[in-house]
């Protein structure tokens, strides 16, 4: 195996040895199967081509100081995934299953587990996907579920510092009454123009307005929002808005510190109020909000007036990735230790 440079890792796909499998054929889920190779052999009328039915997860394991290897919250990802195939009307993979895929693969990836303290982490990617021939809308008769692993770095090159966002208003992420809440391709698909609109005006990332209304701040285009004031952890309500399992984590450890929490329409004019913002999810945990500009409307609202993280996104942060890497303890038994 090459030396990697686990220190200077960016974030990506990078090959392992090993991902496994499950197939669904005749009504139910077959045994768990590893495999070298990296691709798929699939037909081309699979649904997943022509209907979107597909959908995917994100996850981390982590080395901790003991050597042990954690993986944190697999439970959360095995319900969402669940929650998702019920909306797009797949196949459900059962919780045990997706959980012992998960170990699985990990175990058999052990030596690509970036070293602790080395800021990297072994990002764990379940997909699955309709594989059933099908010309007319119906959902698949068969599927496949894989899990691959890729050791990365931070999401933004900066890992824990501010960024600035930016409000996208012509383009939607997700109908209120679609599939926003669900975590299918076809979502981020949807993001990729806002994206790149945000990117090319110097921005880190896009957010988006509630598509109905456009007054209430949903989330970024990968990851969810939240604001801090008066001792006060918000975080947007909207029927599209994916329930982030990162988000769901620091509510607790909010809660956990004394924090009131509140999970509520957020006007775009309360922006002004925040004294810190984040962005958090798997691949980044927070990333702390400098400013949030609306270039549409010549409006900047700036959060971080110092331009660094505020101490409660800190405290924050580092509980999480202190419970990830086993240095505080586990007491919601969120991790799963790789035996």
């Amino acid at each position: 195996m090459e030396t990697l440079d686990w220190s200077n890792l960016g974030f990506g796909y990078r090959k392992t040895d090993y991902n496994v499998r499950i197939y669904y054929r005749n009504g139910k889920w077959g045994e768990l199967e590893t495999c070298s190779e990296e691709t798929i052999p699939m037909h081309m009328a699979a649904t997943c081509l022509h209907y979107g039915q597909e959908c995917f997860e994100g996850l981390k394991a982590f080395r901790g100081k003991d050597g042990k290897i954690r993986i944190f919250r697999v439970d959360e990802n095995a319900k969402r995934m669940q929650s998702t195939c019920r909306g797009i009307l797949m196949a459900e993979l059962p919780t045990e299953k997706f959980q012992e895929a998960i170990c699985k693969v990990v175990k058999l990836n052990e030596r690509f587990v970036p070293p602790y303290e080395s800021g990297a982490s072994l990002y764990i990617r379940p997909l699955l996907i309709g594989t059933g021939a099908q010309v007319g809308v119906h959902p698949a008769n068969e599927y496949l579920f894989i899990v691959f692993v890729t050791p990365v770095g931070p999401y933004f090159k900066g890992g824990f510092a501010t960024n600035p966002y930016v409000i996208i208003r012509e383009y939607d992420r997700a109908a209120p009454l679609g599939t926003g809440c669900f975590k299918v391709g076809g979502n981020y698909a949807a993001s990729l123009r806002a994206n790149q609109k945000a990117h090319d005006l110097g921005y880190s990332c896009e957010f988006y307005l509630d598509s109905k209304e456009k007054k209430y701040i949903d989330e970024a285009g990968a990851a969810n929002f939240f604001g801090i004031k008066n001792n006060t952890y918000i975080t947007p309500k909207s029927t599209s808005i994916l329930p982030s399992i990162t988000n769901k984590s620091l509510m607790q450890l909010a809660k956990d510190m004394g924090i009131a929490v509140e999970c509520r329409q957020i006007p775009e004019e309360e922006l002004s109020t925040f004294e810190e913002a984040g962005a958090c999810g798997t691949a980044a945990v927070i990333s702390p909000i400098e400013r949030i500009d609306d270039v549409e409307n010549n409006k900047s609202y700036v959060i971080a007036k110092d331009g660094k993280p505020g101490p409660v996104c800190t405290k924050l942060y580092n509980k999480l990735r202190a419970i990830q890497y086993g240095d505080e303890p586990d007491v919601h038994n969120w991790i799963t230790i790789v035996e």
